[in-house]
């Protein structure tokens, strides 16, 4: 196994820097750049490097390092490719306009630190998602503009996320079961690994999600400098890249701490006391209340909302709930289960009329096929696990009501799903593995009837909770 996946990491480099180059030739002029060899080799080893530090990361999780190892490189590999061909036959237009402004950000960002006062300008001005202008900018200053190069580094971040999500399950239920189907959802699931292969801040802000949330449960065990300085920097990059999941993030990080992961007692307040005493004290002296008043300010209230969500619902063909109003209260309360819908199941089989939305018919089954053991996943970690899964719980849900309330379009809400579906995957999980050991048990009672108990819970991971 190990042998086939390095044939295959040679096989697709190889492939990558040599036939993209000629792949992407007819698209020379309206990339604006020359795409050689040499454009492909930078992105394929800048990527390299980072995917080497992801994988040590990966195989250095104990007993189940080759696992997760293997796991990372398919998800790794899968992301990779679809970054090329989208890339080859100029696919953004299509997929992800927005990957076209991050390219021109980013060279923006790089031309105000060369010292170009308009640019300057322009990205002081920015209020909202200038982390991803950082990010391309840095990039580009190492090895030059190179779009491909920043689709391959959020194939790894979209990667390594799958290896995060089992950690984490594998934090709250310890069930291997559990911790690896979740794993296998986040690796393989075709929005997650079309969102992640493109040059969009929505595979980086999954990651940071799913760190920050590893961070949360990993605290909440025990006090370590190293959680705690990657919740931070996690938190402040939330912040950078899309301002109000970092309100929602921080939210559920005070409220599970708070709650405590365990049972209360004086070392566990203390401890709990003092990681909240050290976010806010590091959150405060980068400047976070002075920028997130300011950011109150511009976007902070019903009405900006209801103008921004009233624009996505008139825009293209996809939109829904045109005359909601949410400007006030009572109206956001009431779209809330319009937009809940839209968010948790859109698109919806009668609103496939075209070709972006045709294609996503195959994985939308899959997920309302799933969502009942969703529902029951959820029920088992609120039933047994609910200091636990807090953090996820608080977040999700926050997340899921804002977003039911100012999305106003099916593309949209489509792809901000993404941000959920990495936590809700973690339940669905947990549903299919109480079925699957529920059906075991009953089968091994049928066989050794003596050995049951009556009064014993049904199912392996009831006993074992």
């Amino acid at each position: 196994m190990k042998a086939f996946l390095i044939f295959l990491c040679l096989l697709v480099g190889a492939l990558i820097v040599l036939a993209v180059p000629s792949m992407a030739a007819p698209h020379t002029a309206d990339y604006g750049l020359i795409i050689n060899a040499f454009y492909t080799g930078k992105a394929t080893l800048l990527c390299t490097v980072f995917a080497v530090v992801a994988g040590w990361y990966a195989y250095r999780q104990e007993q189940h390092g080759a696992f997760l190892l293997q796991i990372f490189i398919a998800a790794l590999l899968i992301r990779l490719i679809v970054a090329s061909l989208i890339f080859a036959n100029y696919g953004q237009e299509f997929f992800g306009g927005d990957a076209f402004t991050y390219d021109y950000l980013g060279q923006t960002q790089l031309q105000a630190w060369a010292g170009d006062s308009y640019s300057k300008v322009l990205v002081g001005n920015r209020m909202s998602g200038w982390g991803m202008g950082y990010f391309v900018g840095s990039v580009y200053a190492l090895i030059g503009r190179n779009m491909l190069a920043i689709q391959f580094l959020n194939a790894v971040m979209g990667a390594i996320t799958a290896v995060i999500i089992f950690i984490s399950a594998q934090e709250v239920f310890t069930n291997t079961r559990v911790s690896k189907l979740a794993a296998g959802a986040i690796a393989f699931y075709p929005s997650l690994v079309l969102w992640s292969s493109q040059g969009l801040k929505d595979g980086p802000i999954v990651f940071f999600l799913a760190l920050a949330i590893l961070a949360t449960l990993k605290l909440g065990k025990q006090f370590t400098v190293k959680y705690v300085v990657v919740l931070v920097c996690t938190m402040l990059c939330l912040l950078s890249l899309r301002f109000y999941v970092f309100y929602m993030i921080a939210t559920a990080v005070g409220g599970s701490l708070v709650i405590g992961s365990r049972q209360f007692s004086a070392i566990s307040f203390i401890r709990q006391f003092a990681i909240l005493v050290v976010l806010a004290v590091a959150l405060t002296y980068v400047g976070v209340p002075k920028f997130a008043s300011e950011q109150y300010e511009t976007f902070g209230n019903l009405e900006k909302v209801e103008r921004s969500r009233r624009d996505m619902a008139r825009r293209g063909e996809s939109g829904y709930g045109e005359d909601a109003d949410v400007s006030t209260v009572d109206g956001a309360i009431s779209n809330v289960p319009l937009g809940m819908l839209y968010l948790l199941f859109a698109p919806f089989p009668w609103q496939l009329t075209s070709l972006r939305q045709a294609i996503t018919l195959p994985e939308m089954i899959i997920w309302w096929a799933s969502f009942p053991m969703m529902l029951l996943g959820l029920w088992f970690s609120m039933r047994y696990r609910l200091r636990m899964i807090a953090p996820i719980l608080i977040f999700t849900t926050l997340l899921s009501l804002a977003y039911s309330v100012f999305q106003g379009n099916v593309g949209t809400a489509y792809r901000q799903r993404a941000q959920l579906l990495v936590f809700y995957f973690i339940f669905v999980a947990v549903g299919y593995v109480v079925v699957l050991e529920k059906r075991e048990e009953k089968k091994r009672a049928q066989v050794y009837p003596d050995m049951m108990s009556p009064g014993m819970p049904i199912t392996a991971t009831e006993r074992r909770l």
